[in-house]
């Protein structure tokens, strides 16, 4: 290739491959199992949940006391958070996302 190997493209035609490299990442990852998909059943539980938090906690099988206890926080403070009413650390948003096994992300509420 040389420097005059170019080519053009519109940014709708750039963005649309992106697109379809960042899908086909995604689908293989979720074909592989390195990312946890729900069933609908499990969507309409995150839907109804008082927030991601809450959710997650109870896809896991965990109680508050159980899953407060193994982060190190007061069970109150837990529900507290899961209702909203009550922020937390962001260190313990982390202590939290790896007990329950996902991301920081997947258990704040979307603003």
């Amino acid at each position: 290739m040389t420097d005059r190997d170019t080519i053009t493209l519109t940014r709708a035609a750039y963005e649309d491959l992106i697109d379809a490299r960042d899908h086909a990442l995604a689908m293989r990852d979720i074909a592989s199992g390195a990312v946890e998909t729900l069933t609908g059943a499990e969507v309409d539980a995150y839907l109804a949940a008082p927030s991601p938090l809450a959710f997650w906690r109870r896809h896991r099988g965990l109680t508050q006391a159980a899953l407060a206890a193994r982060v190190g926080i007061a069970q109150s403070s837990l529900a507290q958070a899961e209702t909203g009413r009550r922020g937390l650390k962001v260190e313990t948003y982390a202590r939290l996302a790896k007990a329950l096994n996902t991301r920081i992300e997947d258990l704040l509420a979307d603003a």
